[in-house]
C-alpha cells in the first residue's frame, strides 16, 4: 500500500478515544468517525476530523481501508459485516458481539472479501502474559496440570466520568454483563493453555450495584489436553485484583497486573525468578503495540494475531457458561 491508509472509527467512547490517539501517536492522520453523538465525553478532540452518521453512506464515501469497531457490544456486527463485505481489515474490540447470533453471517462475508479481521485483546500485548506464554511453550513448567484466574473491579469506578449505571458494562441491551465485559480471561487462558473442552459455571447478580445483568461468575474448565482450570469475575471487588497462575508438572508461573511482573518457580532450581515489566512501561502501551500491529495488518504486512476465530471461540466459550448456569450441567464444546 503507497498512500496512507484510511481509517474509519465507529464509536467514540472511552475505548474508541484510546483508538483515536493512538492512531495519531503512530503518524496516522487519514481518520473518519462514525457518530451517534451518544457518548458522554467532551468533544473538543474530536473536533477537526469528518463526521458521518450513516455507517453504509461512510463506507461509500469514504472508503475506509480499515474499521475499528469500538461501539457498544450488541451494535458491533451492525458495524463489522457491512465493513467486511467492503473488504475493510477491521479492529473488532472485545466482545466480539453480545450473542452467537450472526456469527456465522460474519465470517461469510470476511471470507468472502478476504477481509482481515483482528480482535481486540489487548492482554495479548502484555509483556507479562508474553513472557508467559514463551515460558509455557518452551515448556519451562512442565505440562500444564491447572490454572486459576481472579478478575475482579468495582464497576462504578471504572468510568468516574459517567453513570455506571448507564453504560455498556451494566446493560443487559448492550451486551454488557461480567461474562463479556472481562472476558479478557476467556481468551488468553485458552491461547496459553490450549482450547477448552468443557464448561462449567455459576453466574448470578450479588452485589448492591444497579445493574441488571450478572455481576459475579465461577467458571470451570477442561482443557484439551487434560489441564483443569478456574476463574473468578466480578463487579464488586475493592481495591480491585487480576492475577493468575499456572501449575506444570515441572514448576508454576504467576502473574499479577498490579506490578505486571511475570513470576516462574521452576522445581529444580526451588526458587522464584521474576521477570518485571520494562522500565517506564504502562497500560496504554498494551493498546498502543495492538494498533501498531493493526496497522501492519492494515498494510499487508502482517496477519491478525488475534483472530475473528479466536474471538468466536471466545463467544462461544461466554455461551456455554451461560447454558451451563442456566441448566445446571456441564456444556461441551464442540471443536
Amino acid at each position: 500500500m503507497s498512500k496512507s491508509p484510511k481509517y474509519l472509527i465507529a464509536g467514540l467512547g472511552s475505548i474508541g478515544r484510546r483508538h483515536l490517539r493512538n492512531l495519531l501517536a503512530l503518524g496516522e492522520t487519514e481518520i473518519v468517525l462514525f457518530r451517534t453523538r451518544k457518548a458522554t465525553m467532551p468533544e473538543d478532540e474530536l473536533a477537526e476530523f469528518p463526521v458521518e452518521t450513516n455507517f453504509q453512506e461512510a463506507l461509500k464515501k469514504h472508503q475506509p481501508d480499515a474499521v475499528i469497531v469500538a461501539n457498544p457490544t450488541a451494535l458491533h456486527l451492525d458495524i463489522a459485516i457491512p465493513a467486511a463485505e467492503a473488504g475493510c481489515a477491521i479492529l473488532l474490540e472485545k466482545p466480539i458481539s453480545h450473542s452467537t447470533d450472526r456469527l456465522n453471517e460474519l465470517e461469510a462475508a470476511v471470507q468472502k472479501s478476504g477481509a482481515q479481521v483482528l480482535v481486540g485483546f489487548q492482554f495479548r500485548f502484555h509483556p507479562g502474559l508474553m513472557r508467559a506464554k514463551q515460558f509455557i511453550s518452551a515448556g519451562e513448567i512442565g505440562r500444564v496440570i491447572s490454572a486459576h484466574v481472579h478478575f475482579g473491579e468495582y464497576l462504578p469506578a471504572w468510568h468516574p466520568w459517567e453513570d455506571y449505571r448507564k453504560g455498556y458494562a451494566a446493560r443487559a441491551d448492550m451486551g454488557g454483563g461480567v461474562v463479556l465485559t472481562q472476558c479478557h480471561s476467556l481468551d488468553y487462558l485458552p491461547w496459553l493453555v490450549g482450547k477448552v473442552e468443557s464448561a462449567w459455571a455459576f453466574v448470578a447478580k450479588l452485589s448492591d450495584l444497579e445493574v441488571d445483568v450478572e455481576d459475579t461468575a465461577k467458571i470451570a474448565l477442561r482443557f484439551a489436553g487434560g489441564a483443569l482450570g478456574s476463574l473468578h469475575l466480578d463487579y464488586n471487588q475493592q481495591p480491585p485484583a487480576h492475577y493468575f497462575e499456572i501449575i506444570g508438572t515441572k514448576g508454576s508461573l504467576q502473574w499479577n497486573l498490579s506490578d505486571g511482573a511475570t513470576r516462574i518457580y521452576r522445581a529444580e532450581k526451588k526458587e522464584w525468578e521474576v521477570h518485571p515489566l520494562p522500565l517506564g512501561w504502562e497500560r496504554n502501551v498494551m493498546f498502543l503495540e495492538q494498533m501498531r500491529h493493526f496497522t501492519e495488518v492494515v498494510r499487508g504486512n502482517a496477519v491478525p494475531s488475534c483472530t475473528l476465530q479466536d474471538g468466536v471461540r471466545v463467544q462461544k466459550l461466554a455461551q456455554a457458561i451461560g447454558e451451563s448456569n442456566a441448566h445446571g450441567q456441564v456444556i461441551q464444546l464442540t471443536p
